[in-house]
Order: structure tokens, then C-alpha cells, then sequence
């Protein structure tokens, strides 16, 4: 399927504008908690999303919520509570820190300013 052009551009962008550099860190998310409902919520907002599933969208919805919504969940949620830290969900927390320490590297080793964010 050919991605849909409401995907790409910025309508107020100019050209002419000086360069700036940034680091766009980017994963796929994660719950707000290692709990059925924060895994349910989780999931319904990533897997709706039609750049992570292209199926036709009344299917897909019919699957994710007939399905999908009702098993995963609790299922999912044991396993985030198996590796959930006092701090909070890993993948949060490792990517936090990366985007902190990769700022910090390429403040001191850059001449102009770059933006590292997540």
C-alpha cells in the first residue's frame, strides 16, 4: 500500500532557513504501567495506528478489539511486570537515558547546538 501523502511535509517550512541538527530517538512505546487496563490502553492506541497496521481499516478494527484487546492484555501485562523496575517501564527508562547522555556527548563534542530528544 503507497503511504498517504497526509504523512509527509510541513506546510510553514522554508527552505532558506539555516540548518539545525537533531537526533530523533524513536521505540515503539510502551504501557504507563505493567497492568491489564494500562497494557489494554497501550495497545489500542499503537495498534490503531494505520502506519503500524495496514489492513483495511474496519478489519483490522474488528480483529484488535474482537480480539486482539480481550487476550493480550492481561497476558502482556504479566510479562511487562516481570521486567518492570522500581524506575518504571525499561524501555522508558533506558531510552531517557540515552537521550540524556547522547546530549550531553554531542553538546561537548559539537560546535553548535543539537537537539536530542525522544
Amino acid at each position: 500500500m503507497p503511504a498517504s501523502s497526509h504523512y509527509t511535509g510541513l506546510a510553514g517550512y522554508a527552505h532558506d532557513t539555516p540548518p539545525r541538527a537533531a537526533v530523533l530517538l524513536v521505540n515503539l512505546g510502551t504501557p504507563e504501567a505493567p497492568t491489564p487496563r494500562a497494557v489494554r490502553r497501550y495497545l489500542a492506541e499503537f495498534l490503531s495506528d494505520p502506519r503500524v497496521i495496514e489492513y483495511p481499516r474496519w478489519l483490522w478494527q474488528l480483529v484488535l478489539h474482537g480480539v486482539i484487546l480481550r487476550v493480550r492484555p492481561k497476558r502482556s501485562a504479566h510479562a511487562y511486570a516481570s521486567i518492570w523496575t522500581d524506575a518504571g517501564s525499561p524501555l522508558r527508562t533506558h531510552s531517557e537515558a540515552l537521550a540524556a547522555a547522547l546530549q550531553r556527548s554531542l553538546t561537548d563534542q559539537c560546535a553548535g547546538p543539537i537537539t536530542v530528544d525522544l
